[in-house]
């Protein structure tokens, strides 16, 4: 699972999408031209504050603040409160959170709410409702802590989570207020990995970070309208895939088929955001991920090293989580008070000179640790080659930060809350949304403050160093790559040779798309040729290589040559010898795109909604290795139809003991009708219906004669 290649291009693509719709990130360039825009200028502006909402909906029923819940939802919901069956059952939280708080006035008021609301609702919200009603009243009688009461459910407070869950369920699917595409597909992937290492009987390597990142319990499903109960049945193969892709019923899948109108993706979509997951650590998970590719400026986003190791444990990086701003991690004075600044989205700020003094602190801070002979670093001595280094990319630096994106974290001010909040409700509130301005560092906090700063300098400057190199391949600059390499760690290539004939490689086929035949001979006597024959398996593409010198020299280039893929190659080695680990988002992505390759083949089927989650660029990984062009062929694409004949991949069965038998080697083609009507009368699986058409010729009917007749 590990070594599952990964677009790193296609998922940046997904993590800049992600952190832009959460608004996660300020992009450093553009922020002093932008300030005068309006927040409802941007094309997700609707999206997010429908998110927004909707999360702050859910806070309010979770601590049991139906009366501003309800309020939100008349303002901007009002269609909510027009369905009778969810207004009863907010109204029947409301009673029950009224007793709860234990006064002769609020018991007074909960009498008096049954009169003029609850009952009423009761009588026409559903048929079920009355009933419900007359159960609730027993509330007035049995106290909240006796658990052996018959109401003990309706006084739980895990009632609040399921109305909170239904809430948020119902008024996703309305306003179509759907989780960035990113959200979506760790949510699938991580659905299918955790079930196919369930049915394989193997150990998952990512267990601690997916059962803390994909919780187990989901929302309660949106609630169809008796109104759309005569819609006509649906297609059989869009219930199966729905219900096999987010392990419902097939009763599920029908209700959620109803519910979106038939519209299969709508439905799944609808399904995948009822999957809880730890937002928190999500927020973090991107945040390493952006510090490591530079998409981010490290210097203010960053947390600790200590804290970036989540997959030790819990993370608490609280740069990068949903308490607290990024802006409030551990800098000096100076460096707090810009960010500070920044965040609160001062249009006096600008990006440049932000960027210069955090450069100007880091300079100083480097001149008094050499002054004092100090090393801060957390893994191990810093070469002396390290700040040469430094000094010889400065000024390209400079522009490459002003270029990167601010972290500014997830910033969700109640400000839509009426003033209706109770004392109670506004306090828990705040303390899951921001952090108290008035908290101040004493002196044993201002000294570990001081020494955080230092770690994470010199953690910045290999950062500096593996991104500007990095920024070198992506450009196809392979001599200078190689120079800035061997400066630092002569060593480096000697342990990656595969590295070094990647190089090489660039750099003989720009020298002969340039005209420059000697110099690219050279090139390959001096270094191609001695690493082929060290190793065997690179004689074929170096024989590759040299038929470039046949090609015209306008032709040799013309295709691209995937430097993305080795720029990402040589900054996971170059990290990983300074002591720089993979984020772990990679790692989730490497080992759940390998199982969903090997759950889809036990299927024997293809993901019908592999391309509405962009899983297929994320598979779609150029070999660094040929000189020609590179071929996009295989990206998948979002089909709305149906599929009709499933292909057996049997040459590339999974050799577990656990996998199906084997048929023969022959391509099998069979119906997909035939398929289907197999796993609903027999109950197997899609694998298992299969084999078994396998064995009689495809024919449905003669497998279930054959099952049923034993």
């Amino acid at each position: 699972m590990e070594s599952t290649p990964v677009n790193w291009e296609a998922l940046d693509a997904l993590v800049i999408d992600f952190a832009k719709f959460e608004k996660l990130i300020e992009d450093s360039v553009l922020s002093s031209s932008s300030s005068s825009l309006s927040p409802s200028s941007s094309p997700s502006s609707s999206s997010y504050h429908s998110r927004l909402l909707i999360r702050q909906i859910r806070r309010l029923l979770e601590v049991g603040d139906i009366d501003a819940a309800i309020d939100l939802l008349r303002k901007h919901a009002p269609f909510i409160l027009d369905d009778r069956r969810l207004l009863f059952r907010l109204q029947k939280q409301k009673f029950i959170e009224l007793l709860r708080r234990g006064t002769v006035e609020n018991r007074d008021s909960a009498i008096n709410f049954l009169r003029t609301a609850l009952a009423p609702c009761a009588l026409d919200a559903y048929p079920e409702a009355y009933a419900e009603f007359k159960h609730v009243l027993l509330a007035l009688i049995f106290d909240k802590d006796d658990q052996n009461s018959p109401v003990a459910n309706e006084w739980s407070e895990r009632r609040r989570s399921e109305i909170a869950g239904l809430m948020s369920s119902v008024l996703t699917a309305h306003l179509l207020a759907y989780d960035p595409i990113l959200s979506l597909t760790l949510r699938y992937l991580i659905s299918i990995h955790k079930g196919f290492c369930f049915n394989q009987g193997i150990s998952s390597p990512i267990s601690d970070l997916t059962k803390r990142l994909l919780l187990e319990e989901r929302d309660p499903p949106a609630t169809p309208q008796e109104s759309l109960y005569e819609a006509p049945p649906f297609d059989e193969v869009d219930i199966q895939d729905l219900a096999h892709a987010v392990e419902i019923t097939r009763q599920g899948a029908v209700d959620s088929l109803r519910f979106a109108k038939g519209d299969l993706f709508q439905a799944f979509q609808n399904e995948l955001c009822r999957m809880r997951l730890d937002v928190s650590m999500l927020d973090d998970l991107i945040c390493e991920y952006c510090v490591y590719r530079g998409i981010v400026d490290s210097g203010l986003s960053s947390p600790p090293a200590s804290e970036m190791h989540i997959v030790s444990g819990y993370s608490s990086s609280r740069n990068c989580s949903v308490e607290v701003d990024c802006a409030t991690s551990k800098h000096s004075d100076g460096e707090t008070s810009i960010s500070n600044a920044h965040m609160d989205g001062s249009p006096e700020i600008n990006a440049d000179a932000v960027s210069m003094q955090d450069m100007n602190h880091r300079e100083k801070f480097h001149s008094e640790t050499r002054s004092n002979h100090e090393d801060c670093s957390t893994s191990g001595t810093q070469p002396p080659e390290i700040p040469r280094i430094l000094q010889r990319n400065k000024s390209y630096g400079i522009r490459e930060r002003n270029k990167r994106k601010r972290w500014r974290g997830r910033q969700e001010k109640l400000d839509l809350i009426p003033e209706v909040l109770s004392g109670s409700s506004k306090q828990e509130l705040s303390t899951t949304t921001t952090l108290s301005s008035t908290n101040m560092l004493n002196e044993q906090q201002l000294a570990e403050s001081q020494t955080t700063v230092g770690m994470i300098s010199n953690r910045e400057d290999k950062y500096e160093i593996v991104l500007a190199v990095k920024e070198l391949a992506s450009r196809g600059m392979a001599a200078e790559v190689v120079e800035e390499v061997n400066a630092m760690d002569p060593n480096f290539f000697t342990q990656n040779p595969l590295l070094l004939f990647q190089l090489k490689q660039v750099e003989f086929l720009k020298l002969v798309s340039s005209g420059d035949h000697s110099s690219a001979l050279r090139v390959a006597c001096s270094h191609l040729g001695p690493l082929a024959a060290s190793d065997p398996t690179l004689l074929k593409p170096l024989k590759e290589t040299l038929l470039a010198l046949l090609r015209p020299n306008e032709d040799v280039l013309r295709g691209g040559l995937p430097l993305d893929t080795l720029a990402t190659s040589l900054q996971v080695a170059i990290g990983r010898s300074l002591g720089i680990e993979e984020p772990q988002l990679i790692k989730i992505m490497r080992a759940t795109l390998y199982t969903h390759n090997e759950w889809f083949k036990l299927q024997m089927g293809k993901d019908r909604f592999e391309g509405l989650l962009r899983i297929g660029s994320l598979k779609e990984v150029s070999s660094p290795m040929l000189p020609g062009p590179v071929s996009n062929s295989n990206l998948d694409t979002c089909t709305s139809g149906s599929s009709q004949v499933a292909i057996s991949s049997t040459g590339r069965m999974h050799e577990d003991d656990n996998s199906p038998t084997q048929v023969s080697s022959r391509e099998l083609v069979f119906d997909e009708g035939a398929i289907l009507k197999v796993m609903e009368f027999v109950a197997l699986p899609r694998a298992d219906a299969i084999h078994l058409l396998a064995q009689y010729n495809g024919n449905a009917e003669t497998v279930i004669q054959q099952m049923f007749g034993n």
